[in-house]
């Protein structure tokens, strides 16, 4: 088959979880035999200059890579993307446009009337999201309600999703949870230089946005007496008074430690090594994820919505124990190998952080069992095929 995949920001990248199941499906149903063009966002990197300029790549092992120039702006950047990519991709002899995200969902129905097959992934509620104004989410649920009218098949990531488009549209949907691969560990050669030391510290890793609830993860920590620090790594993503708001609440607390963006060696390290992980959402491939993840103590997730946490899967394949708000698409993935305290509920959380400071062994408990569980449970070779006898369905369809 000819696919083309349309509403990631780019890949190779981890801005976002969107990006992460691109490139993973993409890969891998290239080396199946099928050929697939994605089509990235030629714009400003959202962690800074130091990550901009992939444009020169084109070919991404076998995954083609077409480059559409985007405005930096917040408002039109999605739009004006989804428009020119869907324009190229009608010209390109695809059997599948595959749409990811409600925002480039929108642009199903000129797809549509030129006679292509269209499915849409639903990676979580944008509209949801704080840091869209009202005419971004109104696009966003025009998508969504575009994608529920007129795409042939959509994927959600979990059954509250699928109940969702069942109960607001009267659709079907196919669930298709992400993957995991298999992590690599690594030792704390990057980490010296934030004084930290394996299982020193509660990490947060991902997006610094507000729906990821880091704001609960500062006030319920700073009522902790505790030695253990508090590491944030990450980056704002269109979030940036958010983040100086953050640092403005951490501020004056030495334990509490922001990386910024990071990539490379350090950020596994901190995965293994952290007492308590507090994970939002995304950061930057490389050696210091690894760094992070594999000396980590604990995960924590405080988040107000997710679709589904990729990092949640990727501390989890670390061996990290999980803290997580109960929303159902952060329990659904830790089953019973993790915690939750009640969304938005400082004190809750607190009483959970104390709980699990003064009982290490239920912590190495947890670790113990979470990596076989999640790998077992999450698969993107799975995920490939199951996305891929999706499209067969769809061609095949009159």
């Amino acid at each position: 088959m000819k696919i083309a995949m349309i509403g990631h920001k780019r890949i190779p990248s981890r801005e976002g979880g969107v990006e992460i199941v691109v490139e993973a499906l993409s890969r891998r149903m290239v080396q199946r035999g099928h050929r697939v063009t994605v089509y990235n966002r030629k714009s400003r990197h959202v962690a800074g200059t130091a990550f901009d300029d992939h444009s020169h790549l084109h070919n991404l092992d076998g995954v083609q890579i077409r480059w559409v120039p985007t405005p930096n702006s917040k408002k039109l950047n999605a739009i004006v993307y989804s428009f020119f990519a869907t324009v190229r991709a009608l010209f390109g002899g695809y059997d599948i446009i595959h749409f990811h995200a409600e925002g480039p969902a929108a642009m199903v129905p000129l797809a549509k009337c030129f006679g292509k097959k269209c499915v849409v992934t639903i990676h979580g509620l944008d509209w949801q999201r704080a840091k869209w104004g009202g005419f971004a989410t109104r696009f966003l649920r025009f998508g969504e309600r575009m994608a529920a009218k007129y795409a042939d098949e959509i994927i959600v990531l979990s059954a509250s999703m699928q109940q969702y488009f069942a109960d607001t549209y009267h659709r079907q949907t196919v669930r298709i949870e992400n993957g995991i691969d298999p992590p690599e560990t690594a030792d704390l050669s990057l980490l010296s230089r934030f004084g930290l030391e394996k299982d020193s510290y509660i990490l947060f890793l991902g997006r610094i946005v507000p729906e990821k609830g880091i704001h609960y993860l500062i006030d319920a920590y700073q009522r902790l007496q505790t030695d253990k620090k508090l590491v944030i790594a990450g980056g704002a993503s269109h979030s940036e008074e958010y983040f100086n708001q953050l640092k403005a609440k951490a501020a004056g607390d030495a334990r509490i430690v922001f990386t910024d963006f990071v990539q490379g060696a350090p950020l596994a390290a901190l995965y293994a090594g952290a007492y308590l992980y507090c994970l939002p959402s995304d950061l930057e491939d490389g050696a210091l994820r690894e760094e992070l993840y594999s000396n980590a103590y604990l995960f924590v997730l405080p988040s107000d919505l997710e679709g589904m946490p990729l990092c949640l899967l990727e501390a989890m394949s670390y061996g990290n124990c999980c803290v997580t708000s109960d929303i159902p698409e952060c329990t659904e993935v830790c089953g019973d190998h993790g915690f939750a305290f009640q969304k938005g509920n400082t004190a809750d959380l607190k009483r959970l952080l104390e709980q699990l400071l003064s009982q290490p062994d239920l912590v190495k408990c947890c670790k113990a069992t979470a990596a076989d569980y999640i790998l077992q449970k999450y698969n993107w070779d799975q995920v490939t095929e199951r996305t891929l006898e999706l499209y067969e369905r769809v061609r095949s369809a009159k």
